[in-house]
């Protein structure tokens, strides 16, 4: 006891003291440019989805018109053109279901296995993972449409789908988390009462790789909803646009002949499309924290 009520009292005066510590009002500040920084463009983009197509023009683009038109911009945007907004959203959901999931179940089989599994090669497959984490996706578009050019499969979701199966930081980051998340006295354990190895990943390997398959999901979902210069160039036919191709169309038609401005509803698509991919975050974020939470317990 002489020993341990020093250091309690010790540690009892530091977190006084760092309670008591006046603020740094230069990260108050640093940290206030930053949040203005990431707001203003959701606020802009808020406040003008709510202009008619002249009030854009001539009110203040950081605050509301007299006219507030947003449920008739959101009507006309689902309408416009036999209702094509539609058709590129339910592309978008069928690129980022079959993309972002796909390349999540490929990253979580892949990381599990190069963590738990030793064979001839390895060191080398993780150069390789490394080397294709530095490279920029948009570095690898234009060969990727010259090999699916080569095989005829250009304008078509397939040459969307594939390439967005490939997620190097996905599969490194679950090689990294499987190590440290799944003790391997747990699998030799499971291995001795006889469990397969597909038994003993799906009982014992999946419950604890939640965290880390929530976060891969959430950057491959990300990266596919937002995903542009792939599909750009891989895809021709605007039925099978998804929404950063066709909300883009729609802001270059003013600039073609004869074509019509309609920044009202470029902008109100922008808006729509956000709102999934915010639901989705703030749905899957509670599995997140909860599995950090659980495993930053010591047990």
């Amino acid at each position: 006891m002489a020993v341990v009520a020093p250091t309690a009292r010790r540690r009892r005066t530091r977190l006084q003291q760092a309670a008591g510590a006046k603020p740094s009002w230069g990260l108050t500040l640093a940290t206030a440019i930053v949040l203005i920084y990431s707001v203003l463009p959701l606020v802009w983009l808020i406040v003008n989805a709510t202009k008619t197509q002249q009030d854009l023009r001539s009110s203040f683009g950081l605050w509301f018109a007299e006219d507030f038109a947003l449920f008739d911009n959101i009507t006309r945007a689902l309408t416009y053109d036999d209702g094509v907004f539609i058709r590129w959203f339910l592309n978008t959901l069928l690129y980022v279901v079959a993309g972002a999931g796909g390349a999540t179940l490929i990253s979580t089989l892949g990381g599990y296995g190069l963590a738990k599994f030793s064979f001839a090669g390895k060191k080398l497959i993780f150069a390789v993972i490394i080397g294709a984490v530095a490279v920029p996706g948009t570095a690898l578009a234009v060969p990727t449409f010259l090999l699916f050019s080569s095989v005829q499969l250009t304008n078509n979701p397939l040459a969307v789908i594939i390439p967005s199966l490939v997620a190097p930081f996905g599969l490194y980051l679950m090689w990294v988390y499987s190590t440290d998340a799944i003790p391997a006295d747990l699998l030799d354990a499971a291995r001795i009462d006889g469990a397969g190895e597909l038994k003993t990943f799906r009982s014992i390997g999946l419950p604890l790789l939640g965290p880390g398959i929530v976060t891969v999901l959430l950057f491959t979902t990300v990266a596919n909803w937002n995903n542009y210069f792939l599909p750009l160039i891989m895809i021709r036919n605007p039925d099978w646009y998804p929404l950063t191709v066709g909300i883009n169309s729609w802001n270059t038609q003013a600039s073609t002949a004869g074509g019509e401005a309609i920044f009202d509803l470029v902008i109100t698509g922008s808006l729509l499309m956000i709102i999934p991919i915010i639901v989705i975050f703030l749905y899957l974020q509670r599995f997140w924290q909860s599995g950090l939470a659980a495993g930053g317990v010591k047990q």
